[in-house]
């Protein structure tokens, strides 16, 4: 096995790897927020590949898949001799009905749903224990709908100081190592701090999202782990994105109508082009500079990368341990304003 920088993780005892395995796609078809059909020996060879490589984490979560995702998870590590299996990291709150997989997930974070999905994980990963059990959105009584992300019902929604103690009293049973919140902003993360310690946070962070800075610092600044998801911006910084392949992906890829693939496609691969003399002088991938620059940003301990063949691994992981100049952030930050490609700071 590889060996990769690592960081420690909050105030936990883990180390983990500057990146981490993010097995979304590899829940495969059949579901609201799916990346198309994926071959099951595909991902658990994608995933151990990432393990040799030197990643020692795999964050999936319970809606990936509707369960699909963490039993693969589970059969990829299952098959791993005991030293080299990676921290398991996963999420609640987004509850689906199986009589309609095409619904969108509603975000519940009752109690009693949040320990039957905390037993449903262990089941399904085949663990003992969950190494980090993260809220996935909070808890707005409303479905996930990334077309109307601001509905609530504020009826049935639980209150962010009771499904936190719900996942303070997790650990205290055992059933997970340490927790955590993912799209959470500061005043939330500043609520439940109140309660119990934040082990980490994970926000949506990348070139083209750069909106949870604040977020990040409120974690550096208290001692909470920051891993971030979608560095790769869902492949769009990979380097191997055309109009012509946003226009072929399956009409069940969620990213087929979303704004970075349809309206704003044409700057965010103008900022793709200006990386690429970057990755040239480094030798290395777009992708790796993708992730090498969330890496470089205060508050970030480790980021989340995709992949869903063995191969597209090597492809992002020199990102881990990638140096960019200061030149290079330069270079970047130029590029942003150029194109004007994401939202949110540039540089700090």
């Amino acid at each position: 096995m590889t060996s990769l920088p690592t960081r420690q993780l909050g105030t936990t005892d883990m180390h983990i790897s500057r990146i981490g395995f993010g097995a979304w796609a590899v829940g495969g078809s059949g579901w609201r927020y799916t990346w198309g059909a994926q071959d099951d020996a595909d991902s658990i060879a994608t995933i151990r590949r990432a393990v040799e490589a030197g990643v020692n984490w795999v964050d999936t979560a319970a809606v990936y898949g509707l369960g699909h995702s963490e039993e693969v998870v589970g059969k990829a590590i299952s098959g791993l001799p005991e030293a080299d299996r990676p921290f398991v990291f996963t999420k609640a709150g987004l509850v689906w009905d199986d009589n309609d997989r095409a619904a969108a997930p509603k975000r519940i974070m009752a109690a009693a749903s949040v320990r039957r999905e905390v037993e449903d994980s262990l089941r399904r990963l085949n663990v003992e224990r969950i190494d980090l059990y993260q809220v996935h959105w909070p808890d707005t009584g409303a479905s996930l709908d990334f077309s109307d992300p601001d509905g609530v019902d504020p009826a049935a929604a639980t209150p962010l100081a009771e499904y936190w103690q719900t996942m303070a009293d997790l650990v205290r049973a055992g059933k997970v190592r340490a927790i955590g919140l993912s799209n959470h902003d500061v005043p939330q993360l500043e609520i439940a701090e109140s309660i119990a310690h934040v082990d980490a946070i994970q926000p949506q962070f990348s070139l083209i999202k750069r909106g949870a800075a604040d977020e990040l610092a409120w974690a550096a600044a208290h001692h909470t782990g920051g891993i971030v998801y979608q560095p790769q911006h869902s492949g769009l910084l990979t380097g191997a994105f055309s109009a012509e392949r946003v226009a072929s992906l399956p009409d069940d890829d969620w990213r087929k109508g979303f704004p970075e693939f349809t309206t704003e496609l044409d700057r965010n691969l103008a900022l793709v082009d200006a990386l690429r003399p970057i990755a040239a002088a480094h030798d290395t991938t777009v992708s790796a500079v993708a992730i090498a620059w969330t890496l470089t940003w205060p508050g970030v301990t480790g980021a989340i990368a995709g992949a869903r063949r063995p191969e597209q691994v090597d492809g992002w992981i020199g990102g881990a341990a990638l140096e960019l100049t200061p030149a290079d952030r330069d270079a970047i930050a130029t590029a942003l304003r150029t194109t004007g490609a994401g939202e949110g700071p540039i540089q700090r």
